[in-house]
């Protein structure tokens, strides 16, 4: 069949619009350019590893982008962790990272610099999980026990379940907070090492004694009945912030996979992961 002029424009443009919509999906979020903005966020996601963590992923490179847009800063997300390189950093006053870490010898360099030299980061759920004989195991010592301070992960809650959450040092980032929050749904860790012993952390929020019994099971190891939680730090060496919250809830059971719950919806905590973002890149709302 030949195809008309205006017949052949429509083919072309659908063409186009296909491969932007692949580009976007696949390169990640860039929020058009400001003139002056405040400051310009990174944030690196992989986007493969559990559902839980994709729906956040998801939800956070819609949220931040808002966010962006309400008080004047640049976002942009990208799924390519070779963006991390000194040249490209350097563009960006803080990084993200939405889900895992960085693999190889040359991103981890770069970040590690791109951090002793003023670089700002803020780091959620599972971008601190370590495990060895995992696909993510502990080699990377710096990262885990010096920048984070936690080293391997411990053990986790199960399902998904709110916590109340306290405040456990006076913080630019925690000052306006209640002294107690209930948090949205999440999977909480527990890491190998214990950050009240490490003189260059300074936990922010903790889990609240009347949590517990935090988790439903159903195994008995995913309860958690007693214990000292951290899920909020920083490391006085570094402009860094650690939040252990970046997991919803899924409908796993009936296996459709769909979201059960979103992080951003809760007020509090997205007000709290907000200011912290504007302590990390020393900007005012």
């Amino acid at each position: 069949m030949t195809l008309t002029f205006d017949q052949k424009n429509v083919s072309a443009f659908k063409k186009i619009v296909l491969a932007v919509f692949a580009l976007v999906c696949f390169t990640g979020y860039s929020q058009p350019k400001k003139t002056n903005p405040k400051f310009k966020v990174i944030a690196f996601y992989t986007g493969k590893n559990d559902q839980a963590h994709i729906s956040f992923v998801h939800e956070a490179n819609k949220w931040f982008p808002k966010m962006a847009e309400e008080h004047h800063f640049e976002y942009d997300s990208t799924s390519n962790w070779d963006n991390l390189n000194a040249k490209f950093l350097a563009k960006y006053q803080v990084v993200l990272f939405l889900d895992t870490r960085p693999e190889t010898p040359s991103q981890r360099e770069a970040f590690q610099q791109y951090m002793e030299k003023g670089g700002a980061w803020m780091g959620f759920h599972f971008s601190a999980f370590a495990l060895n004989h995992s696909t993510y195991p502990q080699n990377w010592d710096w990262y885990h026990n010096t920048f984070l301070g936690s080293g391997e992960y411990g053990s986790n809650t199960w399902r998904p379940t709110s916590a109340v959450l306290r405040v456990e040092n006076q913080h630019p980032v925690t000052k306006n907070l209640p002294k107690t929050f209930s948090s949205a749904p999440n999977e909480w860790y527990r890491w190998g090492n214990d950050l009240r012993k490490n003189p260059d952390i300074k936990i922010l929020l903790a889990i609240d004694e009347s949590s517990f019994p935090l988790g439903t099971g159903p195994k008995q190891s995913e309860i958690w009945h007693s214990g000292y939680y951290p899920v909020v730090w920083t490391n006085k060496n570094y402009k860094m912030i650690y939040v252990n919250m970046g997991h919803n809830d899924i409908d796993y059971e009936n296996k459709t996979n769909k979201t059960l719950s979103y992080t951003f919806e809760n007020k509090t905590e997205s007000e709290f992961i907000l200011n912290g973002l504007f302590w990390l890149a020393k900007s005012k709302k």
